[in-house]
């Protein structure tokens, strides 16, 4: 295979003016020899061409991430390569609806799902749990026993200190440690590894999620927390997130917020993930969360307090925040049988729920599907 062309071609499209630049795109290879061999070519050809500085990989994924003027002119390559447009991905919270509030103690949800009385058996100590995110407060009084450094993919010089929010307040639930003064997380002796990859605004891309995932499986993480998603399939995301599964890999993904009875988000929409809905404080399924046979668990997602950054709490709704919650109970359990498989821990947190409540909307015909998260039953389950 001639690199040579491939390689110029991205160089083309870096160098054309912005109104023309091309799209990015993910270019995955066949066979791992080939990428091999272009990252060779690559890492050669770097020192010639300094635009090439902005051209990213993911061993894991097999994946060169680089913009691309003409994708089309890469169609020659035939089944060696696959070419695939590098799309946004959204978190999934409301970011409208998040308000600042004051710290609980132990928040609802996770009295809700019974963590309190599993701490005495298990506290999540030395479950290592990426969160793919915004980064986190490194320093909030929730977290500070509760983050590991981590990996800052939109500036590696730079540790991954949140910029908006959403992250400390995911890792606040499934960690914080601060009993005097805050607030308590699910799993308060679990150790969070934020993974930036979204920036101020929320944003990011499917590639930064790749290399996100390529990170955890490299630093063997436990658990992977990933509040967000999209509509559309992505080879490359599956490809990444089958590889992580398949290393031992819990991954945890947020169903949505759409309230649609039938479809659900990728990534958890993939059976190597365990999809999560949101609840309310009745043990309902919250209005704006995504349900049905896609989901396999429900926690609560709707007013939920939690760690903010410049040490402040916010409230926030979403399938982000159940997500976090269905995190640290799998900590919790993991922290007592660590030899369990990311497929028997999907097994028994669809076993280990309590029922869901109908809303007051639904017919008697309708039956609800699935259940809430119970960590003492899920603790219970493990034990057997």
């Amino acid at each position: 295979m001639d690199y040579t062309g491939l390689l110029h071609q991205l160089i083309d499209g870096m160098r054309r003016p912005e109104p023309e630049q091309g799209g990015r795109y993910l270019i995955r290879f066949a066979k791992p020899q080939q990428y091999e061999a272009c990252l060779v070519e690559l890492s050669r050809m770097r020192n010639e061409f300094t635009d090439l500085g902005a051209v990213r990989s993911s061993r894991l994924a097999r994946s060169i991430i680089a913009p691309v003027q003409r994708p089309e002119d890469l169609y020659r390559y035939g089944d060696e390569i696959t070419i695939e447009e590098d799309v946004p991905i959204s978190l999934h919270a409301n970011a409208l609806h998040s308000k600042p509030s004051n710290a609980q103690g132990i928040p609802w949800g996770v009295k809700q799902i019974r963590a309190p009385k599993v701490w005495s058996v298990s506290t999540g100590h030395r479950i290592k749990i990426g969160v793919i995110d915004t980064g986190a407060d490194y320093h909030h009084p929730d977290l500070r026993y509760s983050l590991a450094r981590g990996i800052n993919l939109l500036n590696r010089s730079l540790l991954p200190h949140d910029d908006n929010g959403h992250g400390t307040h995911i890792a606040g639930t499934i960690a914080a440690a601060n009993s005097t003064a805050g607030m308590i997380g699910v799993a308060p002796r679990s150790l969070i590894y934020p993974v930036k990859a979204f920036d101020h605004n929320g944003s990011a891309y499917v590639s930064d999620i790749v290399l996100g995932i390529d990170w955890c499986v490299r630093n063997k993480v436990d658990i992977i927390n990933m509040s967000f998603g999209m509509k559309t399939r992505s080879k490359a995301l599956l490809d990444v997130v089958n590889r992580a599964y398949h290393a031992g890999i819990v991954i945890v993904a947020s169903s949505g917020n759409d309230g649609k009875r039938r479809s659900i988000d990728y990534p958890a929409r993939y059976p190597q993930t365990i999809s999560v809905g949101a609840t309310d404080k009745n043990r309902r399924i919250a209005s704006f969360s995504n349900r049905g046979a896609y989901v396999d668990v429900y926690a609560p997602g709707d007013k939920i307090v939690s760690s903010w950054v410049q040490g402040k709490h916010h409230e926030m709704s979403g399938t982000s925040m159940a997500t976090s919650h269905v995190s640290g109970a799998i900590a919790l359990l993991l922290s007592k049988h660590p030899g369990l498989s990311p497929s028997e821990i999907k097994t028994l947190v669809k076993r280990a729920t309590i029922p869901l409540r109908a809303r007051k909307t639904t017919t008697a015909k309708s039956k609800v599907r699935g259940g809430e998260i119970d960590a003492l039953k899920l603790m219970q389950e493990g034990g057997e």
